[in-house]
Order: structure tokens, then C-alpha cells, then sequence
């Protein structure tokens, strides 16, 4: 049961570390490139749209997934390793990154658009790339803590 749990662990996070990777490094910049102003804000907003429904499943699969190795694979908070509470750490802080970028930027972008005010939904579109990079750099520092912390000491 522990391997079935890990590895839903590991999807869950590849889906929303991968995702950012993809949003920021990718998408944003062919975006950018290819598409005017109004039509790059219809294609983020779609984009966002679709990224933040995976989210609200991925994120409570970490989470439940990793207290459930924490509590059975590790023995809880005591008695498990270093890499295990830096994780934990970095996978609180970033759904709380995911939940302000949501309930703030996200919605207001949302509402500029549907108001014809494209000014402040490209404003929000970039606090929501702040926020997606702050947590892309966290998703990676939490994958590298994680392999440096299972082979490497």
C-alpha cells in the first residue's frame, strides 16, 4: 500500500511541479511571441482556467499522500529525516502560494475580463506569474531536497 501511495505522490507532484515548468518556461514565452495582447489574456485565462482545476485535485493528493508516508513510511514528525520536513515545509507554503494566487490575482482577472478591463487583467495576469514562479522555484528546490535527502544524505 506505502508504493501505491508514494507513487500517487510523485504523479500528483510531477503534474503540478511539470505544469508550472511548462506555464512558465514554455507556454508564457510562445505566448508572448505569437499572440497580441487580448488574445494572449483569452488563451491565459483558458490555460489558468484548466491548470487551477488540476490543481484543486493534485494538491490535496500531495498533501494527503505525503502525511500518509510521513505517518506510515517515515513514523510521523519525530522520527523522520531532514528531507521529509523540508518537504513538508515547502509543500505547505506552496499551497498557500497556490490558494493566494487563486483567491487573488486569479479571481480578479477573471473579473477584469469579464468587466472589458484589460489593463487590470494583464496587471493580474503578471502577480499570477509572479506567483507561479515563486512556486515553480519551491516545487524544484522541494524535488531536489527530495532526491538530495533519499541518496544523497
Amino acid at each position: 500500500m506505502a508504493s501505491l501511495i508514494y507513487v500517487l505522490h510523485l504523479i500528483a507532484a510531477v503534474l503540478w511541479v511539470g505544469g508550472m515548468a511548462f506555464a512558465i518556461i514554455v507556454l508564457r514565452p510562445a505566448a508572448h511571441e505569437a499572440l497580441e495582447a487580448p488574445q494572449r489574456l483569452a488563451l491565459m485565462q483558458g490555460v489558468f482556467r484548466r491548470f487551477f482545476l488540476v490543481l484543486w485535485h493534485v494538491v490535496p493528493i500531495v498533501l494527503l499522500t505525503g502525511w500518509a508516508l510521513l505517518g506510515g513510511w517515515y513514523w510521523g514528525f519525530g522520527a523522520s529525516v531532514w528531507h521529509v520536513h523540508v518537504m513538508h515545509l515547502t509543500g505547505l507554503v506552496m499551497t498557500g502560494v497556490f490558494l493566494a494566487v487563486f483567491l487573488g490575482p486569479w479571481r480578479g482577472m477573471r473579473a477584469a475580463l469579464a468587466a472589458g478591463d484589460r489593463p487590470a487583467a494583464a496587471a493580474a495576469l503578471d502577480r499570477i506569474r509572479l506567483g507561479v514562479t515563486l512556486n515553480l522555484g519551491l516545487g524544484l528546490l522541494t524535488v531536489a531536497v527530495a532526491g538530495w535527502g533519499r541518496f544523497g544524505g
